[in-house]
């Protein structure tokens, strides 16, 4: 690291920079006990995002009993997450903190990439997971046929394969710069490496944000207004049992659904605000000052690593599961066949 006077060296100010070079971002300093405590914090949050997720992809695989189509969405929304984790955050980590990329051009636009298919990945994964609960809730007779495990992974396969063409496409192509370049923001400084945003890419961004949102919240709505019905009949014919399995969905089905409807509404609370910004950034000349914008990125970061906890809360058999795994490890085959539910 270099020192050199910046723009506020007549005042005596003395600023350091990322690289030696005159066109260098300006690097952030810290008090060491700050720096230490913010690393310390995202360090946590880091680790908890990976054990947790990595729990999620390794209890799913190993259970018999898992092996259900809702589980498999949720495997593969898991193991976006864990790679998230292991493979962006580290790297996020230091640039938040340093306000500098000391990683290469190469792998700032790799990063960048993974980033963004990640982050899609998890969107289009919930609003399937979205659908499938719908299914099970309000037409549970025909949820069985509906909802294979052929389907599921279809679903898996748009989930990851849309978000990769859609990053591909605004984020690898010349030919998207180019037909937009008067919209794209400049980065005036050597060391940085940033999400390139423009208006166009912050109207699509929140585009492709809000329709996927709107339709888990539609769906939630009408999966609550109809899992209120059923429960309210059930009571009321509870002393039919021989009818009350024809009510509606079953009292699992109805938790799943309020449990994951959780994970939707905490996954809007931490993206919303992001996503918000991008677009109005890019609509009034990008005023967001760098330090809220890191802010923003690692609240929609947090997201995350909250689903292994929603799941450690409210499902009974995820907390049977981790304990016998973390007990008789992932190796002994007699509690691959354990009945969870039971």
């Amino acid at each position: 690291m270099s020192s050199a006077q910046g723009p506020g060296a007549e005042e005596g100010m003395l600023t350091t920079l990322c690289y030696e070079a005159n066109d260098s971002c300006y690097r952030t300093l810290h008090a060491f006990g700050v720096q230490l405590a913010i690393y310390l914090a995202c360090a946590l949050g880091t680790l908890i995002t990976v054990l947790g997720n990595l729990l999620v992809v390794v209890v799913i695989s190993h259970f018999k009993a898992l092996h259900t189509p809702i589980n498999l969405l949720l495997l593969s929304l898991a193991l976006a997450d864990l790679l998230l984790g292991l493979s962006m955050l580290p790297f996020s980590t230091v640039r938040s903190i340093e306000s500098c990329w000391y990683f290469g051009d190469g792998f700032c636009r790799l990063h960048t990439f993974l980033d963004t298919l990640f982050c899609l990945t998890s969107i289009f994964h919930l609003c399937f997971i979205s659908i499938d609960r719908r299914c099970a809730v309000c037409d549970p007779l025909r949820y069985p046929t509906r909802f294979s495990i052929r389907v599921a992974c279809i679903y898996i396969g748009v989930g990851w394969a849309v978000p990769m063409a859609y990053t591909s496409v605004f984020l690898c192509t010349k030919a998207i710069a180019e037909g937009v370049g008067h919209f794209v923001r400049d980065v005036p400084c050597v060391g940085s490496c940033h999400l390139l945003f423009n208006k166009l890419w912050g109207l699509l961004n929140f585009t492709i944000f809000f329709f996927p949102c709107l339709i888990m919240i539609v769906l939630y709505v009408n999966i609550f207004t109809v899992a209120n019905k059923q429960a309210r009949l059930i009571k009321n014919m509870s002393r039919s049992k021989g009818y009350q399995l024809h009510v509606g969905a079953s009292k699992t089905e109805r938790k799943a659904a309020k449990t994951l409807g959780v994970a939707v509404g905490v996954y809007l609370l931490c993206w919303l605000p992001f996503t918000v910004d991008t677009m109005v950034d890019s609509l009034l000349d990008f005023i967001t000052p760098p330090v809220l914008f890191d802010i923003l990125i690692w609240f929609a970061y947090f997201n995350s690593a909250c689903n292994p906890l929603i799941y450690v809360f409210s499902y009974r058999w995820f907390r049977k599961a981790v304990k016998l795994v973390l007990t008789h490890g992932i190796f002994c085959s007699r509690t691959s066949t354990v009945d969870l539910y039971q």
